[in-house]
């Protein structure tokens, strides 16, 4: 079967073609609306990732409205995913001034900070609550991959038009609020979630529906794998992510490489060492999908400066790992705007689109995130809509950018000497001063910026990034756990998602990680690269000791 997908550039394209490919369908992108006319198809996706008013609005002006509508009218069956739900609807108040498709007569809302403390957007593994018939393959005690800000929120007048229009609804729970997480009618049927990032439970549903199987039946579960796979809403619905993270270089003979250092030093010790080298990136990303890692990070920390912008070693490896991963991959270095080598200037959101097409779900930005919070204070705090944060944000929405953050504790004798806030520690220096801040850094930790991690990353959420990547040098392949003070004092300043990395050397630290700072994921690398663990053994620590994790098995 030829499956076709509807192609207006919002984000990753290229996971949903893999994915389909992967369950041996072909693929045809439709990028007019005539091509979707002439080729009238048997089954049509319609994906859509980011800013609801930029994905709506490109679907309009490509000019497929109407097409779209008859191909619904002609009871061939459709798929929406992620925006492409959304866009099922009359509007969003994320974009006030677009309209959806208004097949459903309802608008999408945000999500609440306020509700529980939850952090906004939604990013990490929900499960289902089944409201009707088991449709195309949902199961109640699979995990799926959300990531959004908005939503169809669950309300009476919701449930009402819901239930008047004949449509069967599974909703999910995000703290206290419940939402729609799929759709289904005659020959729609949409997700709010990615499928094609769901694991092996997600490519079960994009198989029922190429397949058209509506009504799965629901695996029998016993009583003590449902409390095992059942919900905890201690973490609002969420089971703990673990992300599994690789720092991507080439060494001195030109190979790419996985490497790892202590605090950003990554070359073996002893005169004329060669940078360490713990693997092939593409090798090591598909042996963490297999044992259970949520998400996969890239961090290229060298630059390819003598090649092409399209021919980066990091495009390769994107386009690689993604044709059988099926989680979120996230890449960071060089997402700025860069010179190419014939002398171009590629804006930041060209480089971040290549990215995208390559297979990355997220981009995380490092040093130029320092530059955009400089220039956010200079001009008394806020931005002028050019910084790479922004201008990927506005397109891809604020969950396709991270922030990568690298920050360094500085001990002064009272917080009157900075001007950067400070927090008492409980682990004073050799002077016994009980006041320290961190100080951000760039260029990989080389140079030091007299700003600190609370004002950094406060700006850079009003910018517009989603989630904080939060290093630690002074923990970089120390192998004792997280700095849980820096965790907490970030969790303190933002309200989006806050990533623990830097220090993790057993399950216990990913426990800490988790219980004592609120973190919303938890990221290893040199545990992972040595073996000294799987992500699997650390999953299994977490279950044992009462906290939720994605357990996706065949």
């Amino acid at each position: 079967m030829l499956v076709h997908v509807i192609d207006v550039e919002s984000g990753n394209l290229q996971s949903l073609r893999n994915a389909i490919e992967h369950l041996g369908y072909e693929v045809q992108l439709v990028k007019t609306p005539q091509e979707l006319v002439d080729a009238s198809p048997e089954r049509l996706i319609l994906p859509g990732v980011g800013n609801y008013g930029h994905f709506v609005d490109a679907l309009f002006d490509c000019g497929f409205e109407e097409p779209v509508k008859q191909y619904i009218a002609s009871g061939k069956p459709l798929m929406g995913i992620c925006v492409g739900l959304q866009a099922l609807f009359s509007g969003s108040e994320e974009s006030p001034e677009s309209r959806g498709l208004g097949l459903l007569p309802l608008k999408l809302s945000r999500f609440h900070n306020s509700d529980m403390g939850k952090p906004v957007p939604q990013i990490g593994w929900n499960s289902v609550l089944q409201g009707g018939n088991h449709f195309y393959g949902l199961d109640p005690f699979k995990r799926y991959y959300f990531v959004h800000s908005y939503a169809m929120l669950w309300d009476q007048e919701a449930s009402e038009v819901f239930e008047k229009q004949g449509w069967t609804v599974a909703r999910a729970r995000y703290g206290s609020e419940e939402f729609v997480a799929s759709v289904c009618k005659d020959n729609v049927f949409a997700t709010q979630f990615h499928p094609e990032k769901s694991g092996h439970a997600g490519l079960h549903v994009i198989d029922c529906f190429l397949k058209q199987d509506r009504n799965t039946a629901i695996p029998q579960y016993t009583p003590e794998q449902q409390k095992q796979l059942g919900n905890d809403y201690s973490n609002f619905g969420l089971t703990r992510r673990i992300i599994a993270c690789l720092d991507v270089r080439a060494n001195d003979r030109g190979d790419l490489v996985v490497t790892k250092g202590d605090q950003y030093d990554v070359r073996d010790k002893g005169d004329g060492a060669d940078v360490r080298n713990l693997g092939k990136p593409v090798e090591l990303a598909q042996r963490y999908y297999e044992q259970g890692a949520d998400e996969v990070t890239f961090l290229n920390i060298t630059s390819f400066r003598d090649c092409p912008l399209r021919d980066t070693p990091m495009l390769d490896v994107l386009k690689l790992a993604a044709r059988t991963i099926f989680v979120p991959l996230t890449v960071g270095g060089g997402i700025k705007d860069v010179t190419d080598t014939d002398g171009t200037v590629v804006p930041a959101l060209e480089v971040a689109a290549l990215y995208f097409r390559s297979g990355a779900d997220k981009v995380s930005i490092g040093t130029d995130a320092v530059y955009a919070a400089e220039q956010y204070y200079a001009r008394g705090g806020k931005g002028d809509g050019s910084t790479p944060i922004e201008t990927i944000s506005k397109a891809y929405g604020a969950q396709a950018v991270v922030i990568s953050v690298d920050p360094k504790r500085v001990y002064v004798d009272s917080p009157e000497q900075t001007h950067n806030k400070c927090i008492k520690t409980q682990y004073p220096d050799a002077s016994g001063r009980e006041w320290c801040w961190y100080q951000c850094t760039i260029k990989g930790g080389r140079e030091s910026r007299d700003l600190g991690v609370w004002e950094l990353t406060r700006a850079c959420e009003a910018l517009g990034a989603g989630e904080v990547l939060l290093n630690c040098i002074d923990r970089d392949g120390s192998n004792a756990g997280y700095d849980l003070e820096l965790v907490r004092h970030v969790k303190e300043a933002v309200s989006i998602p806050v990533i623990a990395s830097s220090g993790a050397g057993t399950p216990e630290h990913f426990e800490e990680g988790f219980t004592e700072t609120g973190a919303d994921a938890c990221l290893g690398a040199g545990l992972f690269h040595r073996e000294d663990y799987t992500v699997g053994q650390v999953k299994q620590y977490l279950l044992e000791h009462g906290l939720k994790v994605r357990m996706d098995k065949e």
